[in-house]
């Protein structure tokens, strides 16, 4: 093994010959070297940029016309191109139109009674009253009701003649629906479903329920389903279309305020006769579409 030269010693280039040994230096010596390997003025440097070895990249993108998609930004573009869901219409008045048609109730007189609610909608006073409420509009759905419900006509807001026209067309031809006998209590409780599963943001909820009778032979009693329908926060208004039978003291409107209606302003209109009752029809919407105060019975005149 051979020794570490000593740092203190250089090889002398023997300028006057000798065998290699070495021999420290003198001070002048070792200052002429010093200096002879500084240069006096530092060199000159061109711009050149410094030479950069290749980049080379791990991972190199894919030069196929169809790369591989990162599994969540194929999420994320599936999910931005769904349909968004349908947004909640503002509308001042969500409206459910409760009509009889239990085995009381003939054809003719089914048919009747769409065509005066047809009328009604269309009638220059209640699109009056439309355009005054605090949103200029509101939503309507037609149902008749016996055993069973038939919805006639689905929600449709209604906000200009155009709107009430398609309304009242849409109530001429659909078939009778509602059979059988009277179920009141689960009339009250279909209307209530209705405007809870609509998707619609009303300003105010209204049944509005019409009969002839308060018989009620299949589904929950009438007041317990009233009761179920006041909790949720509807108002529950009440058309009594009076015949030849008697309903005791007060008649068929009083066993309406009684059992049926109820809510802040809640009231029952009475239609006495057939010409009375397409009368009723648009009074009873107006007031229900102005939200006017009115007395608990509202009798319709007959001549």
């Amino acid at each position: 093994n051979r020794a570490a030269p000593d740092p203190g010693w250089v090889r002398s280039a023997l300028p006057w010959g000798g065998s290699g040994a070495a021999r420290p230096l003198g001070r002048a010596e070792c200052a002429a070297t010093h200096t002879a390997q500084i240069p006096s003025t530092p060199p000159k440097r061109d711009n050149a940029p410094l030479a950069t070895p290749p980049l080379t990249l791990r991972n190199p993108p894919d030069p196929s016309p169809n790369p591989q998609v990162h599994p969540m930004r194929a999420l994320l573009l599936i999910l931005a191109l769904l349909p968004l869901p349908a947004q909640a219409q503002d509308t001042d008045l969500e409206l459910v139109l409760l009509a009889d048609a239990s085995g009381s109730i003939t054809p003719t007189e089914l048919a009747f009674q769409r065509d005066s609610y047809a009328r009604a909608m269309t009638d220059p006073a209640v699109l009056t009253a439309i355009a005054n409420t605090a949103y200029g509009s509101i939503a309507v759905t037609y149902v008749e009701w016996a055993t069973n419900q038939s919805v006639v006509v689905p929600w449709m807001q209604i906000a200009t003649l155009d709107d009430a026209e398609a309304f009242a067309a849409a109530l001429d031809g659909p078939p009778r629906g509602a059979t059988g006998r009277n179920a009141i209590g689960s009339a009250l409780l279909f209307g209530r479903d209705l405007i809870e599963t609509n998707r619609i943001d009303g300003w105010r909820r209204v049944i509005d329920f019409s009969g002839d009778t308060t018989g009620n032979t299949y589904g929950p009693p009438i007041e317990v389903a009233r009761d179920e329908v006041l909790a949720s926060g509807i108002i529950i208004n009440a058309l009594a279309i009076v015949t030849e039978r008697g309903f005791g003291d007060g008649g068929l409107a009083g066993q309406y305020e009684a059992r049926v209606i109820g809510g802040p302003g809640a009231f029952v209109v009475e239609a006495a006769t057939r010409d009375a009752f397409a009368e009723a029809v648009k009074r009873k919407l107006i007031l229900e579409i102005a939200g006017t105060p009115t007395p608990r019975i509202v009798t319709t005149a007959t001549d």
